[in-house]
């Protein structure tokens, strides 16, 4: 019989946030709330009167929150929460304006800064006063081009505080995927690093920005933050200015500007990987709320912790974690390679900042296990009280690994959203147990419900991820999609009125939910639907594979399972590997997922946050043109899948 691989103590309940807002529900309107369960269906039924509470209970700072909450509610796209509001995002993440240190930066070289609330807070002032002297405007666009710095933080919340909008790209995009993005939204600013730091290479930037801004008309001004260098030499770029030159350095205060709860803060970019990527416009006041009701209540995250999440400045959790700032929390950043220079660097650093929530990817965490790294017997990780892990789901094995080699007394949250909703619809719950590869819990106020073909809810059974109601963080709007159909076509299409997320997955018998997949990533042999990550879970219990990836090939009028394996160094495939790996598929799931082929590559290629590209392997794979290589890390490693005598018809 399964048991949970932790179960929060009766000690640790009573203490989280999370029972406490419980408790505050009961006591102010006379509810007998007495589980996580009880709570989510509350929040579903009473969805109103849940996000009402929740802005009270997050201490949101608004110069009105007004009377209304939902106007449209029937309606998806359509909707309107806090019609009457008036906010402002950056205001609610400086809040804060004392000596605690809000954020600590760790280099891969070693470097390591800090700034406090206070100083956070000085130094936004004098960015946002010299945005307002070149002329930015609520609805600009200011966008980012840097690593994980604070200066990057900065200029997001100086952008934001007028109202203007922030649009981020990591510096390891080539000057064609950045244009793709940045070119479409149009930015007025565009703030950069010299270079950066990666797998001990110093990168630079400058030319990359040159092009960039030779192929982008709208960009007025080029901002340059030293990195490598001190006094970086910024004369390649046509009328640049560093950082402290351009900021005002006499300004003291910020003003920040009310705007609408949807008025634009973010512009962020799908994937890109089959056409010109999406740019997904996301408001004010939902992202705030949702974030603080994720952070608040789903990761238990408040003024004493130490916040850290391994990700990019391009990657949606990066937004995600920067909100964590409105908590009172302090942030720690790190840039550079999570194995660099050594596989223990992260577990070096979360015993050093003492780090209490430890943020990171599925795919992180299987190569740590891999790697043989086993950071609770090397490491002092008594602060640490939660692990967070997205990218990708989270396999058995990983859970395990989490709970026997990191730390047995601890929240592991595998949680799984999207740069769609710039947050989450399952996640965490610090006060529900963990079962391994479900995600604890549904999202409070997101009715999440598994769909069949017919738009049927389906009980225990794997279908389509959908949400059969309204919720703040959902999409205002795509950038240039004056009618909104490519906007309703994306999520809409499939069910009338009903968000259709994408994923693969089923709500479990604990009310968790595990995801198996994207549904166009979905195999389909004989008529049977598989989730890749059933596959990818059995694969890589084998020693030799280092990572996998699986695509459906058309086949005598059917599909077939073709797996790719990237193994350790030195390792060929040969006939008894293949059997060892069908036959742990075998054992592990059904006759349909074992596949039929199974080729060894040198390299799998993925998105520079980290997810694997079935899709565009599938189109190389069928002779097809991938349109948009540029939102790849490694674009050279598809070449490797062209062409492959073991897939000739």
């Amino acid at each position: 019989m399964q048991t949970p691989l932790w179960t929060p103590s009766t000690a640790r309940i009573a203490s989280t946030r999370l029972w406490n807002f419980i408790q505050t529900l009961n006591h102010d309107l006379n509810l007998d709330i007495q589980s996580y369960p009880d709570l989510w269906q509350w929040s579903i039924d009473n969805s109103e009167a849940f996000w009402s509470r929740l802005w009270d209970y997050a201490g949101v700072q608004a110069e009105s929150k007004g009377v209304n909450i939902l106007k449209e509610g029937d309606r998806m796209p359509g909707a309107q929460w806090f019609p009457e509001a008036r906010l402002n995002f950056a205001e609610n993440l400086l809040r804060w304006r004392d000596d605690r240190p809000a954020v600590v930066f760790c280099g891969e070289d070693g470097r390591r800064n800090e700034l406090s609330h206070a100083e956070l807070y000085a130094q936004v002032a004098a960015l946002a006063s010299a945005l307002r002297a070149q002329g930015i405007r609520p609805g600009d666009i200011c966008a980012g081009f840097m690593p994980n710095v604070p200066e990057t933080l900065i200029a997001m919340l100086a952008t934001t505080s007028i109202g203007a909008i922030w649009s981020s790209c990591s510096p390891d995009f080539g000057i064609n995927g950045v244009v793709d993005r940045f070119g479409q939204v149009k930015p007025r600013v565009l703030f950069t690093t010299d270079g950066y730091i990666y797998n001990g290479k110093r990168l630079s930037s400058i030319d990359k920005v040159a092009g960039i801004a030779g192929d982008i008309d709208s960009v007025e001004q080029i901002i340059v933050v030293p990195f490598l260098e001190q006094t970086p030499d910024i004369s390649a770029l046509s009328g640049a200015q560093l950082l402290d030159d351009f900021a005002d350095h006499s300004a003291q205060e910020i003003v920040f500007e009310q705007l609408p709860f949807n008025h634009p803060l973010y512009v962020m970019y799908s994937s890109g990987t089959t056409g010109v990527p999406k740019c997904i416009v996301h408001g004010a006041g939902g992202t705030l709320l949702q974030h603080l009701k994720e952070l608040i209540l789903h990761t238990d995250i408040g003024r004493d912790d130490r916040f850290f999440y391994y990700t990019t400045c391009g990657w949606m959790m990066w937004n995600w974690m920067a909100t964590g700032l409105a908590t009172g929390c302090t942030l720690v950043l790190f840039d550079g390679s999570p194995f660099a220079p050594k596989a223990s660097v992260l577990w070096d650093m979360a015993e050093r900042e003492q780090i209490s929530v430890f943020g990171t990817s599925a795919k992180y965490l299987a190569a740590l296990e891999k790697a043989g790294v086993k950071p609770g017997k090397t490491h002092d990780l008594s602060a640490l009280k939660a692990v967070l892990s997205t990218g990708s789901p989270l396999s058995h094995e990983s859970f395990e690994y989490v709970y026997r080699d990191i730390k047995a007394d601890l929240q592991l949250s595998s949680i799984s959203g999207g740069t769609d909703i710039v947050s989450c619809f399952a996640l965490g719950c610090p006060i529900l147990p963990v079962w391994a590869g479900e995600l604890q819990c549904r999202g409070l106020g997101m009715a999440v419900d598994i769909f069949d073909d017919e738009g049927h809810s389906q009980v225990e059974q794997k279908g389509e991820l959908v949400c059969t109601q309204p919720f703040p963080s959902m999409p205002i709007k795509f950038w240039n999609d004056a009618d909104g159909k490519r906007f309703h076509d994306a999520y809409f299409a499939q069910f009338d009125n009903i968000w259709a997320h994408g994923d693969y997955g089923e709500i479990t018998v604990h009310g968790g939910v595990i995801i198996h997949g994207r549904s166009d990533a979905v195999l389909n042999p004989g008529g049977v639907r598989i989730g890749t990550a059933e596959i990818y879970r059995q694969v890589e219990k084998v020693e030799e594979v280092l990572e996998s990836l699986c695509i459906g090939q058309p086949w005598q009028d059917d599909v077939r399972v073709v797996l790719f394996v990237r193994l350790r160094e030195g390792i060929t495939l040969d006939d008894a590997l293949i059997k060892r790996i069908k036959d742990t598929i075998r054992a592990n799931t059904t006759p349909r997922h074992v596949p039929a082929v199974v080729v060894q590559v040198a390299d799998i290629p993925r998105t520079i946050s980290g997810k694997i590209v079935e899709l565009a392997v599938r189109q190389v794979v069928m002779g097809e043109n991938v349109k948009n290589k540029d939102a790849l890390a490694n674009p050279e490693a598809l070449e490797l899948f062209r062409d492959l005598p073991e897939l000739a018809n």
